[in-house]
């Protein structure tokens, strides 16, 4: 592990897209920021996409990230809920992708494990237990930005372990790791 490290965690979402950045030195987790991006004023799904791929873009720029992890999409009732959220994962990461940031992603169930020790925590729990590890002052209003920060913690908390979500280093592996999914 590098002794400087910046991972940024993002919660793709194409109403709220929660984001949090942590930096680690010499293997002590340092909070540097938790926001969000809100979309609930655009209709178009489209345009959403575009304002996730740009704040993604402009955070890589602004913080440098070594590392970003990605709270993976889960199968709910809705169908198409979880292809618009895929999709919303999908720019964030293509972003990521573009600039040869490596992305991890994580189920989130695994994430609420590292954070709480319960796989089955609410928000609430683990945005409480972000406040104390991280000495937030206060939480935000949506817990959707604790949940981008959560992502970043859970990560810190697996580096140097085997890989256990997916991992990308760039277009390449992604295409290496997912090729039956190319058309040729």
């Amino acid at each position: 592990m590098a002794k400087e490290l910046i991972i940024l965690g993002i919660d793709p979402g194409t109403t709220i897209m929660g984001f949090g950045l942590i930096k680690v030195v010499d293997k002590k987790m340092e909070f540097m920021q938790l926001n969000e991006l809100n979309l609930k004023k655009y209709s178009d799904h489209y345009v959403k996409l575009k304002l996730i791929f740009e704040r993604t873009i402009q955070l890589i720029e602004t913080h440098h990230p070594d590392e970003i992890a990605i709270e993976a999409p889960f199968y709910g009732k809705n169908v198409q809920s979880m292809l618009k959220l895929g999709r919303a994962q999908g720019v964030a990461m293509a972003a990521g992708l573009s600039r040869q940031i490596p992305i991890t992603e994580y189920l989130p169930k695994k994430i609420k494990m590292a954070i709480t020790g319960n796989g089955n925590a609410s928000k609430e729990q683990v945005a409480k237990m972000l406040q104390g590890m991280l000495a937030l002052k206060e939480l935000p209003k949506n817990l959707d930005a604790t949940d981008g920060l959560a992502a970043a913690v859970c990560h810190f908390y697996n580096l140097g372990k085997p890989t256990v979500g997916k991992s990308y280093t760039g277009w390449d592996a992604f295409v290496k790791q997912n090729e039956k999914r190319i058309k040729k």
